[in-house]
């Protein structure tokens, strides 16, 4: 195999084990350690322009554990980091791996209340979080168990004059008392020192929560889901063996954000299983995507469909050679045919003999569980398994396997599926069910079907959830949120199409007596939801109606709204 000198990954590969490979007993950082050994000197990640070595990366992620270790941070403990895609998270999440501590990550638009309800679910003492997010961190701190908090910046890691100009324009945002001791700047967190021994997690101990990543799992409320080191290794080293082109030293580009599974699980770790360069952004912006295609020459492009879209209509892009591009990933939410087709033809107009691949997967699988790609690839099917994971599909609500052909519920088994939801056993047992194989497999809640080849189907999703920008967004959640407004009744949420965000949310509401149903009123929901909601979640329009359709068992019609909704494309 002409790779197998180049990335010492290969070397996990065996046809007559279980999984076609081995997965090391070693921790996140131990995976990232073996490619240092062999990649000392080639970049890890790229920043702005500014490149780091594995080998000085391996040397900061040693001395921030021993930092971390220094504010008491132990074995098992929780740290929450509320991050955007710069050096300083990647340090840190794998500096608390280093030490057998665990990253609770998550997205920096989260609302102050949900930032709180996430701490105080998993009591994290000590906290990451960037600057811009600060004044709500203040706001709630006294009503968590957080004894320090440590303020990061986008800037930190950003050339000189670049730092200094975003400093200036985010410096409004930056509102905390600094004279709390609570909290710390990076800066200042760098110096600390403290003797920290690296954790081997071996054996068992290997299965133990690294990271805790978070979605609303198959009924739409707020999970913690818990994830393996042997998840993360696991995973890498399926793409290594999927994606056979890539070599170390070739560029992937991290737009995904590393508080989904996509973006850490693919754009980070992947990327340093390969011995490869992550290009760190830390905010997609549509208008500088050309420019940053023409620095990088990224040879793996990994993002949702609407970033593809994005790629058809940025400024500028229709002047690359994109002959550089390896593989394009669509992955987060279904690839429509027709962006697919268009996809497709204007790389083959841009000199790139690649076609565009559909993948699926969920934060309960880490990341990607399948891939349409290579031998495997099939276009309008989101291809076959992963070298390790196998498929299934199930009547739905039972265990049991339909034939080929027939569309029932996607099931998944192998090496990269979750621990569980943390502290709910009991929404745990209901997608991690023990099959008369014998094996644990996870119920994902969407339906497919797959055809005698292997090639599997995507149908739609069982579960009540829509998909925004490649986020989930969960109609039960917000209805929750709408309803603690007491003047108001009754909330049911449905999704409606747009052009480019794929789906937005709408929300019909029924008011109480006495509560006008003005525009005044809708602003009042509406900044309501502001504060309780991730911005992607906040609902597009609002309709106040005095009764919501039934079914004939007098439960409410959501098709029903649904259809009209769909009338309402935006």
């Amino acid at each position: 195999m002409k790779n197998q000198t180049i990335n010492p990954f290969f070397k996990f590969e065996n046809s007559s084990l279980p999984l076609g490979f081995e997965v090391p007993d070693v921790s996140m950082f131990g995976m990232l350690r073996i490619s240092a050994e062999t990649r000392s000197d080639d970049p890890a990640y790229e920043y702005f322009g500014t490149q780091c070595t594995y080998r000085r990366l391996v040397e900061r992620i040693e001395k921030i554990s021993g930092a971390y270790y220094s504010l008491g941070v132990r074995k098992g403990d929780i740290v929450t980091i509320v991050m955007p895609n710069t050096p300083e998270a990647v340090i840190s999440i794998y500096a608390l791996n280093r030490i057998g501590a665990v990253a609770n990550i998550l997205h920096p638009l989260s609302a102050q209340e949900e930032i709180k309800e996430h701490i105080n679910r998993v009591g994290s003492k000590v906290l990451l979080c960037v600057d811009i997010c600060s004044e709500k961190i203040s706001h709630i701190i006294d009503k968590t168990p957080v004894e320090k908090v440590i303020i990061a910046s986008a800037g930190d890691s950003m050339p000189a004059v670049m730092k200094t100009l975003y400093a200036l324009k985010c410096m409004k945002n930056f509102k905390y008392d600094k004279s709390d001791k609570r909290y710390l700047s990076w800066k200042a967190f760098e110096k600390l020192s403290g003797d920290a021994k690296e954790y081997l997690p071996t054996g068992e101990m290997n299965n133990e929560t690294a990271i805790i990543l978070h979605s609303g799992g198959t009924t739409g409320t707020p999970k913690d889901i818990m994830l393996s080191n042997r998840n993360f290794n696991a995973f890498g080293i399926q793409a290594v063996l999927t994606l056979r082109d890539v070599k170390a030293g070739d560029k992937i580009l991290a737009i995904l954000p590393i508080f989904h599974g996509f973006g850490l699980g693919v754009c980070v770790h992947v990327s340093f299983c390969f011995g490869a360069c992550s290009v760190l952004i830390p905010q997609f912006n549509s208008k500088k995507f050309a420019g940053i295609l023409k620095k990088y020459k990224p040879s793996m492009l990994f993002g949702v469909p609407t970033l593809y879209d994005a790629l058809l209509k940025a400024k500028g892009t229709d002047k690359i050679d994109f002959s550089f591009l390896k593989y394009a990933v669509s992955g987060g939410d279904t690839l429509p045919e027709k962006l697919e087709k268009s996809v497709n033809e204007f790389l083959a107009a841009h000199n790139s003999d690649i076609k565009i691949c559909e993948g699926y997967g969920m934060t309960e699988g880490l990341a990607a569980l399948s891939l349409s790609v290579g031998e495997n690839y099939r276009s309008r099917t989101i291809g076959k398994p992963l070298i390790g994971t196998e498929m299934c599909i199930v009547e739905p609500g039972t265990n049991n396997v339909l034939p080929p052909d027939t569309d029932g519920e996607l099931c998944v088994s192998g090496p990269t599926v979750m621990i569980g939801y943390r502290n709910n056993p009991q929404e745990t047992e209901n997608v991690l069910r023990t099959h008369a194989d014998g094996k644990v497999w996870l119920h994902t809640g969407d339906m497919a079907s797959m055809d005698k080849d292997g090639f599997v189907h995507y149908k739609l999703r069982i579960k009540r959830m829509m998909i925004t920008s490649g986020f989930n967004v969960y109609p039960s959640q917000i209805e929750s949120v709408i309803e603690e407004l007491d003047f108001v009744d009754k909330c049911v949420v449905v999704p409606i199409p747009h052009t480019y965000k794929k789906e937005v949310a709408k929300a019909y509401i029924v008011l109480k007596d006495g509560k006008a149903k003005n525009e005044e009123t809708e602003k009042e929901i509406k900044e309501y939801c502001k504060k309780k909601l991730m911005h992607y979640s906040v609902p597009y329009k609002y309709q106040f109606v005095d009764l919501l359709p039934k079914t004939a068992y007098n439960k409410i019609d959501f098709m029903k709204l649904q259809k009209e909704s769909a009338r309402e494309a935006v």
